[in-house]
């Protein structure tokens, strides 16, 4: 035993048998309230759990950015919009004028042919009427000389031809004045008027216009009044090419040396030179 065993200030107090009954008690107490607590917690554990969750509250400076958002993606969407519509335009734009192009160059070349076959035709018509001169200059042609008559358009005996009479109010001056308003008009083939013309219809109507009924053909008004000499044409003396009744061509002297007429499709109504295409004969019928 230790030496203070014996000293009553150094002994442990004994503890009541109540008091540890209690501390016992209230143990067990605990103890037991665990073990509820514990099948209660394992029981629960068992069963699903259910939460509900809430979504967080948009706040200002979020809806503010959204909406930005969808501003941008509106803006490139409209953007994206009107550049395919000015793509679609161009390209509309771009074929458009592709078809008029090739409509132009059509249209260029057809004329192109259309003038190349007038010349072709006019070259062929001069080539004929300078063999038809040539041929006519080889022949001994008997120029018959026809009078007019005091009264009017009549047929003249066996062997003459029908004359044209011209009234006294006729006037060469009038005749080359209608003939020089129609210069520049087309030459067509049976053409007599307003704005076309063939050779004899030009002077048919020039001739009208001071009261002379010439007949329709070249050949017929290589016959129609006074034959003269080429060499003493006066200004609206009647010129022909060819023999006379069987001429081919026909215009009218206007003086120093010119001549106007329907010439052919490549010329038109032109004032030419007899030194460059010398006439055949001449008709007085003023």
């Amino acid at each position: 035993m230790p030496h203070t065993a014996q000293i009553p200030s150094h002994r442990k107090p004994r503890r009541s048998a109540s008091r540890m009954a209690l501390r016992a008690g209230v143990a067990s107490g605990v103890l037991g309230t665990l073990a509820v607590a514990g099948a209660s917690g394992s029981a629960s554990a068992a069963e699903p759990v259910t939460e509900t969750i809430e979504m967080p509250t948009l706040t200002a400076n979020l809806s503010a950015a959204m909406l930005a958002a969808a501003d941008s993606t509106q803006q490139m969407a409209t953007s994206y919009e009107l550049q395919a519509g000015q793509d679609a335009a161009v390209a509309k734009a771009a074929k458009e004028a592709k078809a008029d192009r090739e409509k132009a160059e059509k249209k260029a070349a057809a004329k192109a042919a259309a003038k190349a076959e007038a010349k072709r035709k006019a070259a062929e018509k001069a080539a004929a009427e300078r063999a038809a001169e040539q041929e006519a200059a080889s022949r001994s042609t008997a120029r018959t000389t026809l009078a007019p008559q005091s009264t009017g358009t009549s047929t003249a005996s066996a062997g003459t031809a029908q004359v044209a009479s011209a009234p006294a109010s006729g006037s060469a001056a009038s005749v080359i004045a209608f003939l020089k308003s129609h210069l520049g008009d087309a030459y067509v083939m049976g053409g007599t008027g307003p704005h076309s013309w063939d050779c004899s219809g030009l002077t048919q109507a020039a001739f009208r216009t001071v009261g002379i009924d010439l007949p329709r053909t070249s050949q017929e008004q290589s016959t129609a009044g006074t034959q003269v000499p080429v060499s003493s044409a006066q200004p609206g003396d009647l010129l022909y090419w060819g023999g006379a009744g069987s001429a081919y061509h026909v215009g009218v002297y206007i003086g120093n040396g010119q001549y106007l007429d329907a010439a052919n499709p490549g010329k038109g109504v032109v004032v030419q030179d007899l030194s460059g295409y010398p006439a055949s004969g001449a008709i007085r019928l003023l």
